[in-house]
C-alpha cells in the first residue's frame, strides 16, 4: 500500500511539471471591459430564471452582454437619458437562506457593471415584471412590496436615497402612468392611481369604478404599455385601454380580440400581449382551450388594429411560445420565447427572420 501511494504521488508530481513546461511561453489572459455604445432600438434582455440577464440585438441575433442579477430578480428598467439600469434585489448572506438584505442596484450602461446600491425594505415582492417602475420623470423609482401586507417602496435614484413606503392594501404591481404617478390592480376589479409630489411622497391617490370580475373573467396582471397608458387583457379576450388624465383615472371601452368564428381560441402565457407604438397594434399571443387555460402557452400571435379593433394578421408558431415582445426599429420585429431560444419575425410580413439561441428560457424584457 506505501509502495502504491509514493508511486502516484511521483506520476502526480510529474504531471504537473509536465503542464508547468508544456505552458512555457503561453501569453496571460487578462480580463478587460468592453464598453458599449449607444443602444439600439432591437436590443432585448432573456432573463433567466435562475439569475443574469442576457442582452441580445433582435437585428443580427448577436450577444452584447450579461447583467449578473440575482435569482429574485424578475425584471430590470433602464433609464436612456441617463445611461442607467435598475434592478431590484434581494441577497441572503448564504445564498438561499440567513440574513436578507434588498437594493435597488444601479448598473451603467456602458459596462452592464454595478455602479451603486440604495437600501430599501426587505419585503420586495420579486413575483412579476411589473414590480418595478421608473416614473415617467425618471427621478423617482417604485418597487411593490408583500409580506403579506401590499406597499410600495419610492427610490430617488437621482440623489441615491430611500423616500419611502406607501401602504396600498388589496392593490398590486406599479404601471407608471401619468407625470409622476402609477396605477395599481386591485382584488375589487378596480384600478387605483397614486401621484408623487416633488419630493416622492404621496400627493394623489384616486380608484376607478370596479370594470371586472376576479370571478367571472379576470385581468391579465402584465398589461402593454401604450403612449398614452395600459392596455388590459382579460382572460376571455377582452381588452380595454387606461389612462390617467388631470388626475382621474379613464377607463375606455372594452373589445374582444375574437371573431365570429374563433371560438376555443383564448389568449394565454407567460406574457400574452405586446405593443407597436408606430402602427397602433395589439399582438397577443393566442392558443386553443378552454377556461382556466390562461397559463397555457400559445400556437398563434394575433395582430390586431386598435384602432379598427379587428384582426388584420396571425403567425404561427412551430411550436408553443411561452411569451411575446415587440421591438421597433426600422422594420419592427416581434419576439417570441420558445424553448430555450428566441425567434424573430418580420411584424409585417409574419415571416421568420432568424432564430436567436439563448440556451435558456425566460421573460423577454425591453431593454
Amino acid at each position: 500500500m506505501r509502495h502504491t501511494s509514493s508511486r502516484c504521488g511521483v506520476t502526480f508530481l510529474a504531471c504537473l511539471l509536465a503542464a508547468a513546461a508544456s505552458g512555457a511561453g503561453v501569453a496571460t489572459e487578462t480580463v478587460s471591459t468592453t464598453e458599449l455604445g449607444a443602444a439600439a432600438p432591437t436590443w432585448f434582455v432573456v432573463k433567466a430564471g435562475l439569475g443574469a440577464g442576457y442582452v441580445f440585438d433582435a437585428a443580427d441575433g448577436e450577444m452584447i452582454g450579461t447583467l449578473s442579477l440575482t435569482p429574485w430578480t424578475p425584471t430590470v428598467r433602464r433609464h436612456a437619458e441617463r445611461g442607467e439600469i435598475y434592478a431590484a434585489e434581494t441577497h441572503y448572506s448564504r445564498r438561499h437562506d440567513g440574513e436578507r438584505t434588498d437594493i435597488l442596484r444601479i448598473y451603467a450602461h456602458e459596462t452592464l457593471a454595478p455602479v451603486g446600491e440604495i437600501p430599501i425594505p426587505n419585503k420586495i415582492a420579486a413575483l412579476h415584471r411589473h414590480y418595478l417602475g421608473v416614473l415617467f420623470g425618471g427621478r423617482f423609482v417604485t418597487v411593490f412590496n408583500m409580506t403579506p401586507a401590499q406597499s410600495v417602496s419610492v427610490v430617488d435614484v437621482e440623489n441615491r436615497r430611500f423616500v419611502g413606503e406607501i401602504s396600498t392594501p388589496g392593490c398590486a404591481v406599479t404601471l407608471p402612468t401619468g407625470e409622476s404617478g402609477f396605477l395599481m390592480m386591485c382584488g375589487d376589479g378596480t384600478l387605483q392611481w397614486i401621484g408623487l409630489d416633488e419630493d416622492g411622497a404621496e400627493s394623489a391617490r384616486v380608484r376607478s369604478a370596479s370594470f371586472f370580475s376576479v370571478e367571472d373573467d379576470p385581468l391579465f396582471d402584465d398589461p402593454a404599455p401604450t403612449p398614452a397608458g395600459w392596455q388590459f387583457l382579460s382572460f376571455a379576450g377582452l381588452t380595454m385601454e387606461a389612462v390617467v388624465e388631470n388626475g382621474e383615472i379613464d377607463i375606455g371601452e372594452s373589445w374582444s380580440i375574437l371573431g365570429e368564428d374563433d371560438e376555443g381560441w383564448r389568449p394565454g402565457g407567460g406574457q400574452p400581449a405586446a405593443f407597436h407604438a408606430g402602427h397602433d397594434l395589439l399582438v397577443v399571443l393566442m392558443h386553443q382551450g378552454g377556461v382556466d387555460t390562461q397559463d397555457q402557452d400559445g400556437t398563434e400571435a394575433w395582430i390586431l388594429d386598435r384602432g379598427t379593433q379587428r384582426r388584420i394578421g396571425r403567425i404561427t408558431f412551430e411550436a408553443p411560445a411561452s411569451g411575446l415582445l415587440v421591438v421597433e426599429g426600422d422594420e419592427p420585429l416581434l419576439l417570441a420565447a420558445i424553448g430555450g431560444s428566441v425567434h424573430v419575425f418580420e411584424l409585417a410580413t409574419g415571416i421568420r427572420a432568424r432564430v436567436v439561441q439563448t440556451n435558456r428560457g425566460g421573460s423577454l424584457l425591453r431593454y
